[in-house]
C-alpha cells in the first residue's frame, strides 16, 4: 500500500514499480528499523512488529492518496505467514554458505533484473532498491568477492525494459511490434507488455565492465529470425561528442544512437541442436558481439525450452 501511494504520488514521475513493496522494505532495511526473517526467534518480535505498524500508518497519512484497508483482515493474513515461516529450520546462511565452499561444493547464485537496473549503477531513479549486479552474490549472501569464480552474463539478442525509463535503442515501429510479439515479452511479476528495440552494445558492454563477466549467454536467437536488416548500437552522441560508454545520463534530450548494420537470416532456428547447424548471418552477429565486448559467447538459445539451448 506504501508502494502504491508512494507511486501514485509521483505522477508522470513515476518509476513503473512493480508495487509489491520493495521499495518501502528496504527504506525499513536502511532506516535500521527492518524487521528479519531472525526477529521471528526472539522474544520481542511482536513489538518492532507494532512499532513498525504505526510508523508506515503514519507515512501512508503523508501521502495526498487515499488508501483504503484493514488492517486485522491484512494482519490475519500475515500471522498466518509467520506461523508457516516456524515450521521451516532457519539458519545462519552466511556459515552454511562459506562452510559448502570450504567443502568444495559449487554454488550457483542466480541475480534478478537487469544490471541496469541496480541501485547504484542503473539507470537512477528507474532502477530497483537492490543491487542487481554480480556483487550482490556478496551483499546478498555474504560471500567474499574473491570466492566467486565466473560470472555468467545474460542477455537477449536485442533489449527489452519493462515500466518506465530511458531506453536509447527502444523501437516504435513494427519491427519493435515484431520483436515483441514473436518474443511474448511481458513483464514476469507484473504482465506489463515489455518496450523492445536492438542491441545496445554501449550497455552490454557496461554491464560486462560492472559485473567482471567472464562468459556471454545470448537468449532469444530465434526472435531475430525473419528480419531483413539487424542494426547493434555500438556508440552513443552524447552532448556533441561521439562516445562508446555508458554516461551518467542516457535520457533522451542527452543521447542519440549510432548503429551497425548487420543482415539477417531466415532460417527456423528453434529446431536447431548444434551450433554447427546456425546460420553464417548469426554467427556474424555473434562474433561481432564477442569481439566488442572481449567476452566469449558459450550458449546461444534458440527457444524457450531447456533443449533449445546450443552449448558453444
Amino acid at each position: 500500500m506504501l508502494d502504491a501511494a508512494s507511486e501514485t504520488s509521483k505522477g508522470k514521475a513515476k518509476i513503473g514499480s512493480t508495487l509489491k513493496g520493495i521499495g518501502p522494505t528496504y527504506m525499513d532495511k536502511t532506516g535500521r528499523n527492518g524487521m528479519r526473517v531472525g526477529d521471528l526467534e526472539l522474544e520481542n518480535w511482536k513489538e518492532k512488529y507494532d512499532a513498525l505498524t504505526a510508523k508506515h500508518i503514519k507515512m501512508l497519512a503523508f501521502f495526498d492518496v487515499q488508501v483504503e484497508y484493514n488492517l486485522k483482515e491484512l494482519e490475519a493474513e500475515f500471522i498466518k505467514g509467520i506461523d508457516k515461516l516456524r515450521t521451516l529450520a532457519f539458519i545462519d546462511s552466511e556459515e552454511f554458505l562459506n562452510r559448502a565452499i570450504k567443502d568444495k561444493k559449487t554454488i550457483l547464485a542466480e541475480g534478478a533484473q537487469g544490471s541496469l537496473l541496480d541501485i547504484d549503477f542503473g539507470t537512477y531513479p528507474f532502477v530497483t532498491s537492490s543491487n542487481t549486479t554480480a556483487a550482490g552474490a556478496c551483499t546478498g549472501l555474504g560471500v567474499a568477492p574473491n570466492r566467486i569464480g565466473e560470472v555468467f552474463g545474460i542477455f537477449k539478442a536485442y533489449t527489452t525494459r519493462v515500466g518506465s525509463g530511458p531506453f536509447p535503442t527502444e523501437l516504435f515501429d513494427k519491427d519493435g511490434e515484431e520483436m515483441a510479439r514473436i518474443g511474448n515479452e511481458f513483464g514476469a511479476t507484473t504482465g506489463r507488455p515489455r518496450r523492445c528495440g536492438w542491441l545496445d552494445l554501449v550497455a552490454l558492454k557496461y554491464a560486462v565492465d560492472v559485473n567482471g563477466v567472464t562468459q556471454l549467454m545470448m537468449m532469444k536467437g530465434d526472435v531475430l529470425s525473419g528480419f531483413e536488416t539487424l542494426k547493434i548500437c555500438t556508440t552513443y552522441n552524447y552532448k556533441g561528442q561521439e562516445i562508446s560508454h555508458l554516461p551518467y545520463n542516457i535520457e533522451p534530450e542527452n543521447v542519440s544512437v549510432n548503429y551497425t548494420e548487420f543482415k539477417g537470416w531466415n532460417e527456423d532456428l528453434t529446431k536447431m541442436t548444434s551450433a554447427d547447424q546456425l546460420p553464417q548471418n548469426l554467427l556474424d552477429y555473434v562474433a561481432f558481439i564477442e569481439k566488442e565486448t572481449g567476452v566469449p559467447v558459450s550458449i546461444v538459445s534458440v527457444g524457450p525450452d531447456r533443449k533449445q539451448t546450443i552449448m558453444r
